[in-house]
């Protein structure tokens, strides 16, 4: 179902009416938090907000490296900019309900730069596994030392934890991998996960989440007039609220339940209407910077796909065949899906 949902996705009438929709989602969820939204922001600093979009737009920036880090291991480099127009273009569709339009356009926008479909399938699997364990991971590290009672209550979560970390395992995961994709009816990887690839993965993973822990706790002193001791809570958190909100894959972008998660944590250590209001407004912070960045994927694709100079209109035929947004950004050696 998925690759047909991907094939479809290709046609441009079908992707302009899916932004439309996304566009829609996005500014229904903005005005049904409106009242909400105006009564945090009256308690808060402008450069407390700012800030916490800034770190935000860092952390979405290093987990978009940390599947481009995934993709170059199973044998599709591509550089920055190219990783930034698909992944941020793609998480667009996470606000459309249902689990698989983020999934699917990713799949899709990759294919546009010769990335097998299979190869970008599994990056994106492998991407949200590394994201789960290194964020259940960081939960279980900071909150019994943060917040005892919020471990406890989510315990569920991180007796995940163990059962990822096996799974992430390349000789494991490459199995799994291509089990998976012969349920689909695909070829297996060509190449499968190593360990250096996984690492660098887990790295760019693990920076991500501490900006984004960092993106709550800058929010604290214009409600909480809390600093150094909440940060931990604010991370580890956070961290468990995403996790368990990418279980919840019916709901666009884990609305409802991760709001509720962090709500839960920040609640042990706040009033419960200081913890309300600082989850309002990092839903609200994390759809701007989505927003932004899907602009920003946007534009870039706008930028690839412009053409080339007159001066270079006399290469040669079979190269004027190529698509204009993979030259130069994949290698000519890549095998299709």
């Amino acid at each position: 179902m998925l690759i047909r949902i991907s094939r479809l996705a290709g046609r441009p009438w079908v992707r302009l009416a899916l932004l439309a929709v996304v566009l829609c989602c996005c500014g229904y969820r903005l005005h049904a938090q409106w009242p909400q939204i105006t009564s945090a922001l009256d308690r808060m600093h402008w450069y407390s907000i700012s800030l916490s979009i800034a770190a935000a737009i860092a952390g979405s920036a290093c987990m978009m490296l940390a599947w481009r880090a995934v993709l170059a291991d199973l044998g599709s480099p591509l550089p920055a900019r190219i990783a930034g127009r698909i992944n941020f273009t793609a998480q667009l569709g996470k606000y459309v309900p249902g689990a698989v339009w983020a999934f699917a356009a990713q799949v899709e926008l990759g294919h546009d730069y010769q990335v097998p479909r299979r190869r970008n399938f599994a990056s994106v699997v492998v991407s949200l596994a590394v994201t789960v364990s290194v964020g259940l991971g960081l939960a279980l590290v900071t909150l019994p030392a943060a917040s005892p009672e919020i471990a406890r209550r989510y315990w569920w979560a991180l007796a995940v934890l163990p059962l990822v970390i096996a799974a992430l395992c390349p000789p494991v995961l490459g199995t799994l991998l291509n089990r998976l994709l012969a349920v689909l009816h695909r070829a297996p990887l060509d190449r499968r996960p190593s360990f250096p690839g996984l690492a660098k993965a887990v790295a760019w993973t693990l920076a991500g989440w501490l900006m984004l822990g960092l993106q709550v706790w800058i929010l604290l002193p214009g409600i909480a007039g809390l600093h150094g001791p909440m940060l931990l809570l604010c991370i580890g958190g956070y961290a468990l609220a995403f996790s368990a909100g990418l279980l919840l894959v019916v709901l666009p972008s884990g609305i409802g339940a991760r709001d509720l998660i962090l709500i839960a944590a920040l609640a042990t250590l706040l009033p419960y209407g200081s913890a309300s209001a600082i989850a309002i407004m990092t839903r609200v912070g994390t759809t701007i910077t989505d927003l932004a960045l899907g602009a920003v994927g946007i534009a870039l694709g706008h930028q690839a796909l412009r053409p080339r100079p007159a001066a270079t209109a006399t290469v040669a035929p079979a190269a004027v065949a190529a698509p204009a947004t993979a030259a130069a950004t994949v290698t000519a050696n890549a095998p299709s899906a």
